[in-house]
């Protein structure tokens, strides 16, 4: 198959290295490990999969990290095959190049089988996150211990598994910790986009995909309009992961008669206590001067975030920040996960994974309402004051998951091309 972007590499650097990435949070963690792994050789090249983060940073990107963006066991069954295309192409270029290391960076679906075939070739494998084996059949580390040499844990929790089952884990912590502020500045973000300093303020997030803002977008809106009538003086700010997310969930808001508002400014509250959401998308015209993301901001700015279950909800925990975590997929995914018994825990929340107990309220599938999702969320916008045990487990988990991720995932890739290095010379 054809690649619609081709690399420019036609001989094999001091080091080569290929990663693959399939949403924008690998890609972030991408563009960290990159920039980590070029302080210890400078003179690596980069090549394979992988967003604009990562295409920045200095990867030959053979196909955007986008085109692996699909989720759920029904949603991926129309780009099957252009995805096994896409993975067959990316393995024979790899074999081809015979790059120092492989680097699956999440995506398990689309990576774990490419580091397989990579691995019988010889080629040097890693995989960057762990699947959730404490969520789903823990069994599946043998598996992956078969696909990778390495597996580099972003939850000190995860390598302990890893060892019952013989498999070589190392736990490097999560940039985002790194990343985050132990205090985040409240009224600065306020400031920044526009929001009063003493009006309640709600963050929604409903996903970065597609398909999330339309299983959730909907009932986040109803829920808001709920809170709006018992909420005095609610303001709303929407984070959007694209233009594609802010026109979709943009279209949901104005069909249940909601003003929208592209942020920056603090007009006048719309009419029937419906207030205004204001839209963030990357193109969003607000003062930021240390470049963060536009959903850190609105979680720093907000009294409560309203989320979909993922990485968001570990940001709002870095953020300091009460929560809800809503959770649906498609329903014909949800009965087969439960008829077969693959889900084995009852909790989604990382906050509450991390924990070890419900930290945060989780409002997952048939659960996850309107006036449920209302009901969970308007004490921390009445109230506007986070617990202080809540606040103090936050900054517990933000202290343990520090560790100097980028380079810590550096090191432990390091460490695999020196013991290959040492076992040839031997």
């Amino acid at each position: 198959m054809a690649s619609p972007l081709e690399s420019p590499i036609t001989h094999h650097p001091s080091r080569l290295f290929v990663l693959v990435a399939g949403e924008a949070s690998g890609d972030l963690l991408g563009a960290g490990l990159i920039q980590a792994l070029r302080e210890r050789y400078p003179d690596a090249r980069f090549a394979g999969i992988g967003g604009p983060r990562m295409i920045a940073a200095g990867l030959e990107a053979w196909y955007p990290a986008e085109r692996l963006a699909v989720m759920g066991l029904v949603e991926v069954l129309p780009r099957l095959f252009e995805l096994l295309a896409i993975r067959r192409d990316v393995a024979r270029r790899a074999i081809a190049l015979r790059p120092d290391a492989f680097i699956g960076i999440d995506a398990p679906d689309f990576n774990l089988g490419l580091e397989r075939k990579l691995k019988r070739a010889g080629v040097r494998t890693l995989h960057y996150v762990s699947p959730s084996i404490w969520a789903w059949r823990e069994k599946r580390a043998a598996k992956i211990g078969r696909s990778a040499d390495r597996v580099l844990c972003l939850f000190p929790m995860e390598p302990p598994i890893y060892a019952r089952h013989g498999v070589d884990a190392r736990f490097v912590g999560h940039p985002l910790a790194d990343a985050m502020p132990l205090e985040p500045d409240q009224a600065d973000a306020r400031a920044a986009l526009g929001l009063p300093h003493d009006a309640p303020v709600l963050a929604l997030l409903p996903g970065s995909r597609l398909g999330e803002i339309a299983r959730l977008g909907a009932d986040f809106i109803a829920a808001t309009r709920l809170l709006a009538g018992r909420v005095a003086n609610l303001r709303v700010v929407a984070p959007m992961a694209n233009e594609e997310c802010r026109a979709a969930f943009a279209a949901l808001a104005r069909d249940a008669g909601f003003a929208i508002h592209e942020a920056g400014t603090d007009p006048a509250e719309a009419g029937d206590k419906a207030p205004i959401v204001r839209l963030l998308s990357p193109q969003s015209p607000i003062p930021n001067p240390q470049s963060r993301p536009l959903s850190h901001l609105a979680m720093f700015a907000a009294d409560a975030v309203l989320l979909a279950s993922g990485t968001a909800a570990l940001e709002a925990m870095l953020a300091k920040r009460p929560m809800v975590v809503a959770y649906r997929i498609a329903p014909t995914t949800y009965r087969i996960v439960k008829g077969l018994g693959l889900l084995k825990t009852e909790r989604y929340a990382l906050p509450n994974i991390l924990a070890g107990r419900e930290l945060v309220p989780e409002r997952m599938q048939d659960d996850c309402t309107p006036p449920a999702l209302a009901e969970a969320l308007a004490p921390s916008l009445l109230g506007r004051d986070i617990d202080p045990a809540l606040l103090a487990e936050y900054r517990r988990l933000h202290l343990e998951l520090r560790h100097d991720a980028d380079r810590s995932a550096a090191s432990a890739i390091a460490d695999v091309l020196d013991a290959t290095t040492a076992a040839r010379a031997a």
